[in-house]
């Protein structure tokens, strides 16, 4: 039983290793995520790693990202009164129940949503 295709094993440069390596050792990264982003199994990359500590390789330091905060006005929030109303929409599949509370009894609310849960 042979499929009629036969299997390649496809084959990396040295460049390209060390760049998806370094990609990897980025904090925060995800092997799995930089293996799929150059569609390569992230079993292969793990491999590289491994491969790559045993022979006492060190990637090569990658550039920290700049990171820069920007201002943004946001509208003032909305007041609300004493008498204002709190309204809480529950909802499982298809059905939607909607509870208007008010604002005055948000303990009373609390312990009914929370009997509700149960």
């Amino acid at each position: 039983m042979t499929s009629g295709k036969a299997k390649t094993r496809r084959r990396y440069d040295a460049q390209f290793k060390a760049r998806v390596l370094a990609e990897c050792d980025v904090p925060g990264a995800s092997v799995a995520k930089v293996a799929m982003s150059h569609g390569i199994n992230d079993n292969v990359v793990h491999r590289w790693r491994q491969l790559a500590r045993e022979a006492g390789e060190v990637a090569a330091p990658v550039a920290p990202v700049a990171t820069t905060f920007v201002p943004v006005a946001l509208p003032a929030p909305a007041k609300v009164g004493a008498a204002g109303d709190v309204r809480v929409e529950l909802r499982r599949g298809a059905t939607t129940v909607a509870i208007t509370w008010p604002s005055t009894a948000l303990a009373e609310l609390a312990s009914f949503t929370r009997e509700l849960l149960r």
